[in-house]
């Protein structure tokens, strides 16, 4: 929620003129912002506190509902308790180790504990395995203060539009790991696995083996043509 602040007042022709300036806002932000998709990873949900005169006491965490973590848990956190909600999955996901998941965990609350004005909060999850199907994902957080407001913090970025007020912190998932190493190997064929290679290969060696044969043939024909040559010109000087 934006608060707004008066910066000055001044007459101006019989009138007041009330002035005002928006102080710079944080957002609630994930981190890493980045992972490879299909691993299991850390995230660290920062919260700042937005209010000047209200404190930070409960954050409400929502977790993808179309791309459920087969594997979730939580660090804790000094000061405050965490509820995790688990949801019926209608179809079941297969775990890493091969079994299957028919529950979730779909939210996560933390309550109990304070952020004050001017300060802010983490709070750190694990989950995994991330989707491999999708480039990114979102994570809706409701940021409750103790005079009874709320702040929604899950407005979708649209790419090539402007950041919304209250954005949805955002993870952006990268191609796994090693996942161009098929393609790596097939734009480089060996002879082992390629015929038509392997008789470029064949050619060449053979083209090499013709070359150098024609090298030494030649080459013993120069001896002996300068063999004979001398035995010619000794032979006409006996004769004179």
């Amino acid at each position: 929620m934006r608060i707004r602040k008066i910066a000055g007042a001044t007459a101006v022709a019989g009138g007041l003129i009330v002035m005002t300036a928006a102080p710079a806002l944080a957002h609630v932000e994930v981190s890493p912002d980045s992972a490879a998709k299909g691993s299991d990873t850390t995230l660290t949900f920062q919260v700042p506190n937005e209010m000047d005169n209200a404190n930070t006491v409960k954050i409400d965490l929502k977790l993808p509902s179309d791309h459920p973590f087969s594997s979730v848990s939580v660090l804790p956190q000094a000061g405050w308790t965490y509820q995790v909600t688990t949801t019926t999955l209608a179809t079941p996901i297969t775990a890493d180790d091969g079994s299957s998941v028919t529950q979730a965990a779909s939210e996560i609350v933390w309550s109990g504990g304070q952020i004050k004005p001017g300060e802010f909060g983490t709070f750190e999850i694990s989950v995994g395995p991330l989707p491999d199907n999708v480039d990114s994902l979102e994570f809706p957080v409701v940021q409750s203060y103790d005079n009874g407001q709320d702040v929604s913090w899950i407005d979708p970025t649209v790419e090539g539009q402007p950041e919304p007020d209250h954005p949805a912190p955002v993870l952006h998932l990268t191609a796994a790991e090693g996942s161009n190493a098929t393609s790596t190997d097939a734009a480089t064929p060996t002879t082992s696995n390629n015929p038509a290679v392997s008789a470029t290969v064949v050619k060449k060696e053979t083209n090499n083996t013709l070359g150098i044969i024609a090298l030494i043939v030649g080459g013993v024909g120069l001896i002996l043509g300068a063999v004979a040559l001398t035995r010619s010109r000794g032979g006409r000087a006996a004769q004179t």
